[in-house]
């Protein structure tokens, strides 16, 4: 169970750590950047909130449960797929392309923690 929440909680630190790249490099006025500080805090506890139920729903090992636990983290793996096109797409932007990659393989591998935990103890 550990691994499980450990793998959710270090997916949701690679989202607010690319938060945080994104805003370093941000170019234009509508967009997310560290000079709004107001804005930048809404989208990281928003972010973080995004990412609770995957955290709390983690605790649990109930088959229901889980498959809520993977279908939800299936989106946040799209998720991390979308963004890497788009560092390929922006000035500086592989560091946004890697840490993609990074919470797509985190993502992947809690999801494969689920189904891994749930067939050894079923």
């Amino acid at each position: 169970m550990i691994r499980k929440v450990l793998l959710v909680f270090l997916t949701m630190c690679s989202a607010v750590a690319l938060l945080f790249i994104a805003s370093k490099n941000a170019l234009g006025d509508h967009v997310i950047s560290l000079e709004k500080p107001v804005a930048f805090s809404i989208s990281v506890i928003m972010t973080i909130v995004l990412f609770l139920p995957p955290l709390i729903l983690s605790f649990f090992n109930r088959p229901l449960i889980n498959i809520i636990n993977v279908i939800y983290q299936s989106f946040i793996v799209l998720t991390f797929i979308g963004l890497m096109p788009i560092g390929f797409m922006i000035p500086n932007g592989m560091t946004t392309t890697l840490f993609s990659f990074i919470g797509t393989i985190l993502s992947v591998f809690s999801i494969w923690s689920i189904y891994k935990y749930r067939s050894t103890h079923a």
